[in-house]
């Protein structure tokens, strides 16, 4: 795909900007934030955007988990 062109289209257009931090979040706890220059990605590996990517899967995972189990924060009971 060239430049400029996106195929992932955000749903809810209001949630762009959460999405984008939520992004940066992720970037950090990866360790990987400081490489990203000025919104910049293209400096990164393709296995880092993956990790954030895989990172950013996992989180929602775990709160869609969290809001059908019908519990907040966290943490999960032992089972």
């Amino acid at each position: 795909m060239g430049a400029g062109q996106k195929s992932n289209k955000i749903l809810v257009q209001n949630a762009r900007n959460a999405m984008d931090q939520f992004k940066y979040e992720v970037a950090r706890e990866v360790g990987i934030a400081n490489q990203i220059q000025g919104g910049y990605w293209g400096n990164l590996s393709s296995r880092d955007c993956g990790a954030v990517g895989g990172g950013m899967v996992r989180k929602m995972i775990q709160l869609a988990e969290q809001q059908l189990a019908g519990t907040t924060g966290g943490t999960t009971p032992n089972a």
